[in-house]
């Protein structure tokens, strides 16, 4: 009795440590499956920006109301523009990238900076109060400059 006992708990642990090992199987398959979907979907949505009737890129100026925006085109001309019903208008601050389509002028979809972030956050560091003095480095070249300069006359 006793042994019939310890293989039956004996059998049900191995299926649980089994049972343990494919749930997570199935949750990194689920894991997987969530990481193609948003990359079908991304997908999908640049089919769809390409197949559409050529767009303009501009950049956003002003927000006027809820629903319209001041929009600088590349090209030159500024536009009252409306936006998309699917777009998130929080992201739609003055300086976001933004693609126009020809037609409509109509914001379709913020766009991504076009300089890189890091270069970007950089150009905004505050240098303080540095003279070129400070910095130093070519008094070499500044004294083999005047030699020359002098040279000539």
């Amino acid at each position: 009795m006793a042994t019939d006992r310890e293989q039956n708990l004996a059998v049900y642990r191995r299926r649980l440590i089994d049972h343990r090992e494919i749930e997570a199987k199935l949750r990194k398959l689920r894991e997987e499956k969530r990481d193609f979907d948003k990359q079908y979907d991304k997908s999908e949505n640049d089919l769809k920006a390409l197949q559409s009737v050529g767009q303009i890129v501009g950049e956003v100026l002003k927000q006027l109301t809820e629903e319209k925006f001041i929009v600088k085109a590349t090209n030159g001309p500024r536009y009252v523009v409306g936006c998309r019903r699917q777009l998130d208008k929080a992201k739609l601050k003055s300086g976001t990238r933004v693609a126009l389509d020809m037609t409509t002028l109509t914001i379709m979809r913020h766009l991504p900076r076009e300089v890189d972030p890091l270069v970007y956050n950089m150009s905004h560091e505050d240098p303080g109060d540095v003279t070129y003095n400070q910095i130093g480095g070519l008094s070499d070249q500044i004294r083999e400059l005047r030699e020359v300069g002098s040279s000539i006359y």
